[in-house]
């Protein structure tokens, strides 16, 4: 899991590089740089659930259904408190855009989700906290 962590706090340092450097029509411009911000979110919310399932099996905290559930299981085990739980769990719902392309994703948008950062900061605070 130690590991897990350090990718995804090298992920955030290539995202705040991206939120400080680029603007969402720069990105729109570059396909390689679209491609960029679309794999490094999904990338980062990958590892996160793959760090939350492997705590909720580790601590034998329920038998999730879906990746959402081992949001929920964190939650309602303490891991993580509630909002920030609903802010990673609304991830999740990007990640599955971005894996299964249910449609159109606006790179605009896309681009908002680096606002959502210090989210991925607090989730990595908490775990390392554990």
């Amino acid at each position: 899991m130690t590991d897990k962590l350090k990718k995804l706090e090298e992920n955030l340092v290539t995202l705040e590089y991206i939120r400080a450097n680029s603007t969402a029509e720069k990105i729109k411009a570059s396909k390689v740089d679209e491609w960029g911000l679309r794999y490094g979110l999904f990338e980062s919310i990958q590892i996160i659930i793959d760090i939350a399932c492997h705590i909720v099996a580790d601590k034998n905290l329920g038998s999730p259904k879906s990746y959402a559930d081992c949001i929920s299981l964190l939650v309602i085990n303490k891991y993580l408190d509630e909002n920030l739980g609903n802010k990673i769990s609304g991830m999740i719902g990007l990640r599955n855009l971005l894996i299964h392309e249910y449609g159109f994703i606006d790179v605009k948008k896309l681009f908002e989700y680096l606002s959502h950062l210090n989210d991925i900061k607090d989730f990595v605070i908490k775990i390392k906290n554990l």
